[in-house]
C-alpha cells in the first residue's frame, strides 16, 4: 500500500516539475557592466522566424557568430558552459538555425531546408549584425556541421568576416562516413561487442539505404569515443544544457523533433560536400580546431584540408589532445584560451 501512495506522491512531483518547466519562461541573465547586452531574441531570416542569444561585456567589442552543428543541433543550452569568457571579449552570437532549437517549427517548409537557404539565412544574420553593432565584419564560427555553412559563407563573402574558425571541419563527407565506420567497425571486433557487430553487419558500409543506417553508426560511434572522448561526455552534455535559462522544456522538445527533421531534409545534400574540390582556397584568415580522437569528422580528412588549403591571409591548425569531435565543449578552458589569445589577437585591429 505505502508504495503505491509513494508512486503517485512521485508522480505528482513529475507532473508539477513539468508544469513547472513548461510553464517557465526563457530568459538570458543580465550581464551588470556599463556597456553589456544580454538579449534572447527572435529575428525573420529567409521568411522564418528564428531565435539569437547574444551575450557580452561591451557592445564595442567585435561581433562573433557561432554557427551549432547537426544539423538541427542547436549549442544555445551549452553557451553559459563555454561562452562565458568568451563574453568578455566578444559580442557573442549563439544564433539557432531554422528547424533546430528555439527555431523550430513544424510550418516550416521542407523543401527551404537546403544548404543554400542556411547559407543565406546566416548571411542575412552577418548583414544584421554588421548594421546594429556598426561593425565593418564580424568573427565567424563553425562547428560540425555549422563548419559547411562557415566555409562556403567566408568563400562566398569574405569581406564580410575577419576570419572563420573550424571547429570539427566538415572535409569529404562521404569519405568520411566510410572512415567513420571503419572505424567503429574495428572498436565493435577489439571490444568483441557482439551487439554493434551485428548492427553495423546489417546497416553495412556506406552510403547508407536511409536515415536509419546513419543514426545506428552514429550511435555506436558516441559509445565507442569518436564523438566524445571522455565517455561520460555525452551524459555530461545533457546535464549541462539542462541547466540553460534560455531554453524552457518544450525548446527541449523541439530540440529532438528539429535535429531528426534536419538530418532527413538535408542529408543527402550533405553527401555532395567535398571541400577539398569546392573550397580549395580561403580568403580570410583560418583557425582549424581539432579533437585528435574525433571521428564524428575525421581528423586525418581535416589533416588533409589544412594541408592542401590555399589561405593567402594565413592559416592554423590547433590539435585539442582530450577531445573528440566537440574540443569547445570537451576542452572548454584551452578553447577560450587559444579564441582569446590567439585567434582575436592575430586577427583584429580595432576601428
Amino acid at each position: 500500500m505505502k508504495k503505491a501512495e509513494d508512486f503517485k506522491i512521485l508522480s505528482a512531483l513529475v507532473l508539477i516539475l513539468a508544469i513547472a518547466m513548461i510553464s517557465c519562461v526563457a530568459k538570458t541573465p543580465p550581464i551588470k557592466t556599463p556597456n553589456a547586452i544580454a538579449s534572447l531574441e527572435k529575428v525573420n531570416l529567409g521568411g522564418v522566424d528564428q531565435w539569437i542569444l547574444i551575450r557580452g561585456t561591451d557592445i564595442k567589442n567585435p561581433v562573433l557568430l557561432h554557427l551549432h552543428g547537426g544539423p538541427g543541433d542547436s549549442e544555445m543550452p551549452m553557451e553559459h558552459y563555454f561562452g562565458v569568457e568568451l563574453e568578455k571579449h566578444f559580442v557573442f552570437v549563439m544564433w539557432d538555425q531554422r528547424g533546430a532549437g528555439k527555431s523550430y517549427s513544424a510550418k516550416i517548409p521542407k523543401e527551404t531546408m537546403t544548404i543554400d537557404q542556411f547559407v543565406s539565412d546566416a548571411h542575412e544574420l552577418t548583414l544584421v549584425l554588421k548594421k546594429r553593432f556598426s561593425a565593418d565584419k564580424i568573427y565567424l564560427m563553425g562547428h560540425s556541421w555549422g563548419t559547411i555553412l562557415g566555409t562556403l559563407l567566408v568563400q562566398k563573402y569574405p569581406e564580410d568576416y575577419y576570419t572563420y574558425v573550424g571547429i570539427g571541419q566538415c572535409v569529404d563527407i562521404l569519405r568520411n562516413e566510410e572512415i567513420s565506420y571503419q572505424f567503429v567497425l574495428k572498436e565493435a571486433k577489439t571490444r568483441k561487442n557482439k551487439s554493434a557487430l551485428k548492427d553495423l553487419e546489417e546497416i553495412g558500409p556506406p552510403p547508407y539505404k536511409d536515415i536509419s543506417g546513419l543514426i545506428t553508426k552514429q550511435r555506436w560511434l558516441r559509445k565507442f569515443g569518436g564523438m566524445f572522448h571522455d565517455p561520460k561526455g555525452m551524459r555530461k552534455l545533457y546535464q549541462i544544457a539542462l541547466k540553460s535559462p534560455e531554453y524552457t522544456l518544450p525548446d527541449f522538445l523541439n530540440y529532438y523533433n528539429g535535429s531528426f527533421r534536419a538530418v532527413q531534409a538535408i542529408w543527402d545534400e550533405m553527401t555532395k560536400v567535398n571541400f577539398l574540390d569546392q573550397a580549395p582556397r580561403l580568403e580570410v584568415p583560418v583557425y582549424f580546431f581539432e579533437g585528435r580522437h574525433d571521428y564524428g569528422t575525421s581528423w586525418e580528412l581535416m589533416q588533409e584540408y589544412y594541408e592542401k588549403l590555399d589561405a593567402p591571409n594565413g592559416k592554423h591548425l590547433i590539435w585539442f589532445e582530450n577531445s573528440a569531435h566537440s574540443p569547445n565543449l570537451e576542452e572548454p578552458e584551452k578553447f577560450s584560451e587559444v579564441m582569446i589569445n590567439q585567434v582575436l589577437k592575430e586577427t583584429y585591429v580595432k576601428p
